[in-house]
């Protein structure tokens, strides 16, 4: 069969096919993708950013309940919760809405807010059903940030104007976080933080003091420690202090700036300050002219500290500033060493203008005049120093410098420094002296031969008595009776005798009548004679004139 030509073959073509009109099923889903799709972006362009905080712990905090919140408005919530760092820690994160963008900054804190039972009073009871939520403390930074690491600790001032400073301590008592800080008696602040300084032996406190009293702190502002109770019992008695109740029950700290400060300008924020132990402490002037000194006492030094105070003729002139022992390596000698600062400006007024000792500067030559002037007391006028008791209930003691004319003259190196001052014992050690010699005294008596002595007495004496005691026996059972018999005797016979002479008939009473009457007439005769005699003394040598017979 012949083969036609390619030009002849019949040619496949492609009929496209009519496209129909589309279905009405396809409009609602179409809608539907356009609707969430317009949501979708609606949802994007209101959405905030995403954050990330580590905390310590995440105590209270769950994905999908935890809010996020500043200034008790609610700016997020927490979309999940994770450990990291090997378990160790709690990473959180939370979804921020859009109009708290701005406050996402490198600044901003973040910390767990819970229900809190303080002295101060009770928050966040609400917590107790809601629970526990995140406290954010907007920063001022202009850099966006979106990872932070969140505060174990709430700050304790936040939306007040102020400022911080640090206090150094070297313990820190019964201070915490909140405890409050008085100007003269207004609380005007609060304990912010403390912890341990890098040194690891003092405590760095973090104290605010709000605006407008924070103009208050200078350069010379002192803060001491007004916590609880500060019962002190010295030389000078019994000081009760306390700041108030809630620095009674809570702890808390005082500042005040001392009128001999410098400078009245106010210091910037974040300055270091001492924070002392007590408001005496801080206050007390410092004295740039002090003079150091050395005392070696020869009697024990219990009750005497430092800071104790050192007087002369009772007004206090310096302190104890070290109390320890000294060791002489040749002799073996150890006796007390005390150490005292002198206030030579403190005496000008006790020695009169002709006698100041110079304290205006530290030359030699002032030094030297101060020197000239210890001399003269000490050799003169036998200053010298001696332990006193402050306290009998307490035992404290204080240097006391005393004039002793009757002193012996000391022996002095006076270019030795410090100067070495001579001292004098106290009272009590001049008790306990006198009390050992009296003791001496009976402790050489010849008390066993004594002893002996008396019991040989004793033995003596009881004999006597026995002998004594017998004799009565014998006096009462022999001698009595007979003595009661001659008294019967003597009885019988002065009744005789008073019935002989003074009964009224009887011939003794009628012989003494006769008897008085010849005494009656003799006594005439003589009366006679004696006026004839002296009317006529010379009858003694011629005898009776016949005209007088």
């Amino acid at each position: 069969m012949a083969r036609k030509p390619l030009d002849e073959v019949p040619r496949a073509t492609v009929v496209r096919r009519k496209r129909g009109r589309l279905s009405v099923v396809w409009i609602i889903p179409i809608l539907a993708a356009a609707v969430a799709i317009g949501i979708a972006i609606q949802r994007l362009a209101a959405e905030g950013p995403t954050i990330t905080m580590v905390f310590a712990a995440g105590d209270g905090i769950e994905a999908g309940k935890t809010l996020v919140k500043y200034r008790d408005v609610n700016i997020g919530q927490v979309t999940a919760v994770q450990l990291v760092d090997g378990y160790t820690k709690v990473r959180v994160t939370a979804k921020i809405v859009k109009t708290a963008a701005g406050i996402m900054v490198d600044d901003t804190k973040f910390w767990v807010v819970g229900p809190h039972i303080g002295l101060t009073g009770v928050s966040g009871l609400g917590m107790l059903l809601s629970g526990n939520y995140i406290g954010v403390q907007a920063g001022s930074s202009d850099r966006s940030r979106r990872e932070f690491i969140g505060l174990d600790v709430a700050p304790r001032v936040v939306g007040l104007k102020g400022r911080r400073f640090v206090l150094n301590a070297p313990v820190l008592g019964s201070l915490g976080v909140g405890a409050p800080v008085y100007y003269r008696g207004l609380p005007v602040g609060e304990v912010e933080s403390y912890h341990l300084a890098t040194n690891r032996k003092s405590f760095e406190i973090g104290v605010f003091i709000v605006s407008p009293n924070d103009t208050d702190v200078h350069p010379d502002s002192r803060f001491w420690n007004a916590s609880g109770i500060d019962l002190t019992i010295g030389e000078n008695g019994l000081d009760v202090r306390t700041a108030s109740l809630l620095a009674l029950l809570a702890g808390g700290l005082s500042f005040d700036t001392p009128d001999f400060a410098s400078t009245t300008d106010p210091v910037r924020e974040g300055t270091a300050f001492t924070l002392y132990g007590d408001r005496a402490t801080a206050m007390k002037q410092p004295d740039p002219f002090a003079q150091r000194y050395v005392l070696l006492f020869n009697e024990a030094v219990r009750g005497l500290s430092v800071g104790a105070p050192v007087t002369l003729m009772g007004l206090t002139v310096g302190e104890v500033t070290e109390v320890g022992l000294a060791f002489d390596p040749k002799t073996l000698a150890v006796h007390p060493r005390v150490f005292i600062s002198f206030f030579p400006e403190r005496t000008i007024a006790h020695f009169g203008p002709d006698q100041q000792p110079a304290v205006r500067s530290n030359t030699e030559l002032d030094e030297q005049k101060n020197i000239r002037l210890l001399r003269r007391l000490i050799i003169e006028r036998g200053m010298r120093a001696r332990l006193q008791s402050g306290n009998l209930l307490t035992g404290q003691r204080y240097v006391a410098f005393e004039f002793l004319p009757d002193s012996p003259k000391p022996l002095i190196d006076w270019t030795v420094r410090p100067l070495e001052l001579p001292v004098a014992p106290g009272q009590l050690a001049d008790m306990e002296a006198k009390l050992a010699s009296i003791l001496d005294k009976i402790d050489r008596m010849p008390l066993a031969a004594m002893g002996d002595r008396a019991a040989a007495a004793l033995k003596t004496l009881d004999q006597t008595l026995h002998d004594a005691g017998s004799a009565l026996q014998h006096l009462d059972a022999d001698t009595i009776p007979e003595i009661k018999k001659a008294l019967e005797d003597l009885r019988q016979v002065l009744e005789g005798a008073n019935a002989t002479l003074l009964g009224r008939d009887a011939p003794g009473q009628q012989e003494l009548r006769g008897a008085l009457q010849e005494v009656t007439r003799a006594a005439r005769s003589l009366r006679g004679l004696a006026d004839y005699l002296e009317s006529h003394p010379e009858a003694l040598i011629r005898g009776k004139s016949k005209e007088t017979k």
